[in-house]
């Protein structure tokens, strides 16, 4: 048995109606509540954008699910508050656990995301008691830009040790990252600066691609991209699984780049690769 959230109409027809009441408050209705009853379910819904609203949401199906007894696979392409992981001042949340805390206290058994931050590698794994298969979009984004701009030598490197998993089996190299001061306390946002991208291999001449599991504000990316071609790169392509594109970076990254791209798991101006086939692969047969 398989559930279709209305953010996933992409993948397959929704079979789960998601509204607001008039007062602001979330509806979620699980229409085939009765197939569940007992069975392995698995539960397709975007947890990004909006990120607070949708963990609301599945919560509320999950809890569903669980009241009958299901036992849900949650997949989702995009895990959002992974990056917090780590504290770097006292008090700060530890989001990520909590996150995935929830998701298994409210009845996932297993949780099917695709290039987790904090995970490193793929495969199966277990964080804040959430079982979680790890699927890399390593292989697709390669694939689209060596097919992209028919670069037969084409050298894939990540911009730090972090994104090695994405690069290693291409042979790929990683830079290094340098980074400034954490801030949390000016202004609303936390932010933890790039002060620059490091490297200890030679690029000259090469066809580069710069792969990462996700661009954000873009502060790692345009470093990095800053880094090759003065290192005398020929061409250089910058490429994510998951692709935010905050503070205008994406035309920034296309004015220093050859070109940029990303997935579909995160709806963007730059999404050309789709991961739907990766994630229809754990659908069962028949619903």
């Amino acid at each position: 048995m398989y559930l279709v959230s209305p953010n996933f109409s992409d993948l397959s027809a929704p079979n789960i109606e998601i509204k607001l009441f008039p007062d602001g408050d979330s509806y979620a209705r699980i229409n085939d509540i009765s197939k569940c009853q007992g069975e392995d379910v698995v539960l397709f819904h975007r947890l990004y954008p909006k990120q607070n609203s949708a963990i609301f949401n599945v919560a509320q199906m999950l809890h569903t699910l669980k009241r009958v007894g299901a036992r849900v696979t949650l997949v989702s392409p995009y895990l959002p508050y992974a990056r917090q992981d780590k504290t770097f001042l006292m008090g700060e949340s530890l989001s990520a656990q909590v996150l995935c805390k929830l998701l298994a206290d409210f009845g996932t058994v297993k949780l099917v995301t695709v290039d987790c931050h904090f995970l490193k590698k793929e495969g199966e794994s277990e964080y804040s008691n959430l079982k979680i298969h790890n699927i890399s979009a390593g292989r697709l984004l390669v694939e689209h830009a060596r097919m992209k701009l028919g670069l037969e030598h084409l050298e894939v490197i990540s911009p730090d040790q972090g994104a090695n998993y994405l690069v290693s089996e291409f042979g790929g190299k990683s830079m290094s990252k340098v980074r400034g001061a954490y801030d949390a306390g000016n202004g609303e946002e936390a932010y933890r600066s790039v002060q620059k991208v490091e490297r200890e291999f030679d690029v000259e001449g090469k066809n580069i691609l710069i792969l990462d599991d996700m661009i954000s504000t873009g502060g790692t990316m345009l470093k990095a991209v800053d880094n090759v071609k003065k290192g005398g790169a020929k061409k250089v392509i910058c490429a994510a699984t998951h692709g935010f594109f905050l503070n205008d970076s994406l035309p920034k990254l296309k004015m220093v780049a050859d070109g940029v791209f990303t997935t579909n798991s995160i709806p963007n101006e730059a999404a050309e690769v789709d991961i739907n086939p990766l994630l229809k692969a754990v659908m069962p047969e028949k619903s």
